[in-house]
């Protein structure tokens, strides 16, 4: 299973998980972290969507996010 960090405002902390890869896409588990309180949904992410913000640095893989902060 694979987390990517995902740009956001500070004090805010945001990543997923992949879960499962489906005709399409992929199946997440996403968390967002603000003011302390943690919220976790599933949802589908296009493979379509998924490329673009990977394209456009919006996402990174958690490891590539440790080494430029």
């Amino acid at each position: 299973m694979k987390r990517y960090y995902i740009k956001c405002r500070a004090g805010r902390i945001e990543f997923f998980d992949i879960l499962s890869e489906v005709d399409g896409g992929y199946m997440v588990r996403l968390t967002r972290i603000s003011d302390g309180n943690e919220k976790t949904i599933e949802e589908f992410m296009s493979r379509h969507l998924f490329n673009l913000c990977i394209k456009t640095g919006y996402i990174f893989e958690m490891e590539s996010a440790a080494a430029i902060a």
